[in-house]
């Protein structure tokens, strides 16, 4: 193994060029089984199945899957990172794989589930205590990733480069091979000064970086100089902060500026003993903690449930996803339930059911009348029995867009019943009648079924359009249709009472206009496509509002979004709407929004809406020009400083450098939105800095998110996508930040970071208008 160089029989020394130093897990023994690497088969179905070796990289976190496929494509299939892992599940999860290995062999089986659009990995170990190895051992990989410092990811980040980069494995590094290194790293670096800096670190001068020389290098490479100019301007002697020195800094920041405080920040970061204990801060322990948690440009407290989870359902912005099932664009894939799983584990609280008679008396969920694949309903709801509370405790949603005949709809209902059993919600929490729907807080734990409800005669009726068993999306598209080909109203389906029952708190109907809504039970809700919905924003808006400060809204994407594009849920946001689903399958900006927008309150799924937008006489427009409730102006002045260690945009350059820009974008009420960029920098994705400033007014801000977006400049085509950050603009933090890049699908790019200064001013002149970048 690399990095490992034998003394004498049976003992090992490490060296510089050792990533798996920095996880810390050299002596697990599911690690070392992993590091051996293992014979599985590889299975997708019955007919389906290939011998292949998986094993461990020297990196610690790549799985490499042997295969004989040569496509660019089918070598990127060829490894995975644990960290793209969203979970591991032990048995087979292929329901005819079941049937043929019967329950002996599915104990050997293991399910690699992964967090992008990646098909899960289904393998047949030789036995099963291999197949818990393999599970425990990627879970030791992400919890030991998961709960590394900043600074302990640039190490393992920087090692796992030179690791590779040392050619001829002989735990050294020749000119040469450093000069591969920086190509990996993505900097083009001038050959002088890349020479310069190789000698200086070759201290025994014999043209090979050996063991201290490589850590010298390392640090030299990883230098940052805009913390070091940070910390000389607080220091009073340009050598130490004293205490005194860090609350001044503190105080600038905006943070907490006690000496208790300081103490303990120099007590939790400095590692210099003496340092401690006479209360100053060394350079390397200011970088220390200028690179933790603390200083994310997210604030910490707001990734913790800190919200009043006590008012009515309809106060809440609520995550929420469409067409759930789908593993792609809903014109031809596969329907599934791993959707699902990655859904619920990113604190969704909506999840959608489409669901058609099947086979055998079984109901199945897919997308009607297009070539997707069909999923089973119980295998459906045995997942959300799984994963429904592992992320958030709050109620889960289940929309259901029934489509069954009565006899299959009560299946369904037994499913619900015997698979949930005590999480579902059958009854109202209370005999007596409300006027507003109950909490979040309530409802813990509890999973809701949103559906038609045939009434009783004590309730408010419904016409008998509203008893069509199907949901508001599918049927009001079907009804389109055949009014089109026979000039008839939409035949109406029937209700299986069992079904029926289980719907309390969410009771589905169509929307007949505010007043008639109004005097409805809260109880009741309506699903709007998103031009519906825009409609209502734009001919009704504090109308709108108002509904939603006390009904609940489910917006849908339009029916001709075949590619499963995505609509703005910040438009939806604005005026309240709660239910604001989204094809969770696509990745893309509106997407960022949405996992920018929960982020906050734990990543609980639940967000409360602004004190503004809850009150039944509110005068809030969504469409605001200024002035309405919620109207407080901020000056927001943002700092664009450095990026660190962006990634590549295409494995298929590998000698490529990228030349990075930054947009820095607000998304809010019409007003609000506004977007600037940096200029681009040449060849350096490894530190490049910009030092613009940008000046946004912000005059709702607590309906605003704020978003960074990295993009490689092309002269010859459009710009390439490197990462990006989404936050709400109230979880912002002041002072000098870091902000952690993900990658498309939300994942972590970690150790990438932009580092930022934050700013924020009262502001008097709403007319001001904000400048262009300046630095």
């Amino acid at each position: 193994m690399l990095g490992a160089r034998k003394k004498d029989a049976g003992k090992s020394e490490t060296t510089a060029i050792d990533p798996l130093r920095n996880l810390g897990i050299q002596e697990d023994e599911d690690v070392k089984k992993m590091l051996q690497g293992s014979s599985m088969v590889k299975v997708r179905s019955p007919r389906w199945q290939k011998r292949r070796t998986l094993r461990l990289l020297e990196d610690g976190v790549t799985v490499w899957c042997q295969s004989h496929k040569s496509s660019s494509r089918a070598k990127e299939q060829q490894s995975f990172s644990v960290m793209e892992v969203e979970c591991v599940r032990e048995g087979c999860q292929l329901e005819a794989l079941r049937h043929m290995t019967g329950s002996e062999s599915t104990k050997r089986c293991l399910t690699v589930v992964f967090k992008g659009p990646r098909k899960s990995l289904e393998l047949l170990c030789q036995s099963e205590e291999e197949a818990q190895q393999w599970a425990r051992g990627i879970r030791t990989l992400q919890e030991r990733v998961d709960n590394m410092t900043h600074r302990e990811k640039l190490d393992h980040w920087i090692h796992s480069y030179l690791s590779r980069a040392d050619e001829n494995h002989d735990d050294k590094m020749s000119y040469e091979e450093v000069q591969r290194l920086l190509r990996m790293i993505n900097v083009d670096l001038s050959d002088q000064y890349a020479r310069s800096l190789f000698q200086k670190c070759d201290h025994s001068a014999d043209g090979h970086l050996d063991h201290e020389e490589i850590e010298v290098f390392c640090k030299e490479l990883l230098k940052r100089p805009e913390l070091d100019t940070i910390f000389i301007q607080h220091s009073a002697n340009g050598f130490m902060l004293s205490t005194d020195d860090l609350r001044d800094f503190l105080k600038e920041q905006e943070e907490d500026c006690s000496v208790t405080h300081a103490q303990s920040l120099i007590l939790t970061y400095e590692l210099n003993k003496w340092a401690q204990k006479n209360h100053l801060m060394t350079p390397n322990g200011f970088t220390m903690y200028m690179l933790s948690k603390h200083n994310c440009v997210f604030n910490p407290d707001h990734a913790r449930v800190y919200q009043d989870m006590t008012q009515p359902l309809a106060h809440y912005f609520i995550s929420s996803s469409h067409k759930t099932y789908l593993t792609k664009e809903q014109m031809t894939r596969n329907s599934s339930t791993e959707p699902y799983i990655r859904a619920l584990s990113h604190g969704c609280r909506c999840v959608e059911l489409d669901c058609w008679d099947g086979d055998g008396g079984e109901p199945v969920i897919y997308h009607g009348h297009i070539l997707t694949s069909k999923v089973p309903f119980v295998e459906v709801i045995k997942i959300i029995n799984e994963f429904a509370f592992k992320a958030s405790p709050f109620p889960l949603i289940l929309s259901l867009e029934n489509h069954c005949s009565v006899e299959q709809q009560a299946v369904m209902a037994r499913h619900l019943r015997s698979i949930l059993g005590e999480k579902l919600l059958q009854l109202p929490l209370s005999t007596e009648k409300s006027k507003c729907l109950p909490s979040p807080e309530d409802l813990k734990g509890k999973i809701l079924v949103k559906g038609r409800r045939e009434e009783s005669a004590g309730e408010c009726s419904s016409s008998s359009s509203d008893l069509n068993s199907s949901d508001d999306e599918t049927s009001v598209e079907e009804g389109r249709s055949k009014k089109k080909k026979d000039g008839k109203k939409a035949g109406v389906s029937k209700l299986s009472p069992e079904l029926s029952e289980l719907v309390v708190y969410t009771r589905s109907v169509h929307f007949k206009g505010f007043d008639q809504a109004a005097k409805n039970s809260p109880y009741q809700m309506s699903s709007f496509s998103e031009r519906e919905a825009l409609k209502l924003i734009k001919d009704s808006g504090v109308l709108f509002v108002r509904h939603n400060s006390h009904k609940l809204s489910r917006i849908y994407p339009s029916g001709r979004r075949l590619q499963s594009s995505n609509y703005n849920p910040q438009q939806m946001w604005n005026a309240g709407c709660q239910i604001v689903a989204l094809n969770f399958q696509t990745p893309g900006e509106q997407m960022d929004l949405n996992q920018g927008r929960f982020q906050q309150n734990g990543l609980c799924g639940y967000v409360l809406k602004p004190p503004f937008m809850c009150q039944p006489d509110s005068t809030f427009n969504p469409e605001n020009f200024g002035g309405s409730p919620g109207h407080r102006p901020i000056l927001l002045t943002i700092q664009v400083i450095s990026a660190q260690q962006l990634p590549k945009p295409k494995r298929e350059k590998p000698r490529s450098i990228v030349d990075p820009q930054v947009w820095v974008e607000i998304h809010g009420v019409p007003i609000d939105n506004n977007k600037q960029k940096t200029h681009y920098v040449k060849n350096n994705g490894l530190n490049p800095r910009w030092n613009c400033t940008f000046n946004f007014i912000v005059r709702v801000p607590d309906l605003a998110l704020v978003r960074f977006m990295v993009e490689d400049h092309d002269y010859t085509s459009s710009n390439e996508f490197l990462g990006q950050y989404t936050l709400p603009f109230t979880s912002m933090q002041s002072g000098h930040r870091h902000v952690p890049l993900v990658k498309l699908d939300g994942s972590s790019l970690s150790p990438s970071t932009l580092f930022i200064h934050v700013k924020f001013s009262a502001c008097l002149d709403v007319l001001f208008s904000s400048p262009g970048p300046t630095g």
